[in-house]
């Protein structure tokens, strides 16, 4: 249960932080913004019933979450929105190795999901997703920003 609410977590954050990308984003990239909004407003909503079927109380949104840094422009928007993908691919990896059965599979397929957005906005990839230990980066499946 809490691997799954730390995911909600996550996506609570990820939905506010692309508020702030699609605020300072070019207008090129602003359906890419939506889309990415949208999928992950889908897995908080998901994770907010599977919570609930678990007897749980989901984890509430925060009133608002300090960024990991200033975004002031479209370049830093894009930062964000691959940091944020970071995030969430390194929480799912630890409901990945926490689940099992649908909840792993639907697990698995959030971190590819991520993983292959954060590539689109990055521009590259990491070798491992979600898993900081191996990527050589900052912890990636910290928390999100509080």
């Amino acid at each position: 249960m809490r691997a799954v609410q730390a995911a909600l977590a996550a996506e609570h954050a990820a939905v506010f932080g692309y508020g702030v990308v699609g605020g300072r984003i070019g207008e090129k990239r602003r359906a890419e913004v939506r889309a990415a909004y949208d999928a992950h407003r889908a897995r908080r909503d998901a994770l907010v019933r599977e919570v609930r079927d678990l007897g749980g109380r989901p984890v509430a949104a925060a009133a608002g979450y300090a960024l990991p840094f200033p975004v002031p422009d479209a370049a830093a928007a894009v930062r964000l929105a691959a940091e944020l993908e970071d995030r969430v691919a390194g929480v799912y990896s630890d409901l990945v190795r926490a689940a099992g059965g649908r909840r792993r599979r639907d697990a698995a397929s959030a971190l590819r999901e991520a993983a292959v957005r954060a590539v689109r906005w990055r521009g590259g990839s990491v070798a491992f997703p979600g898993l900081a230990e191996r990527a050589g980066t900052a912890s990636a499946s910290a928390p999100p920003p509080a």
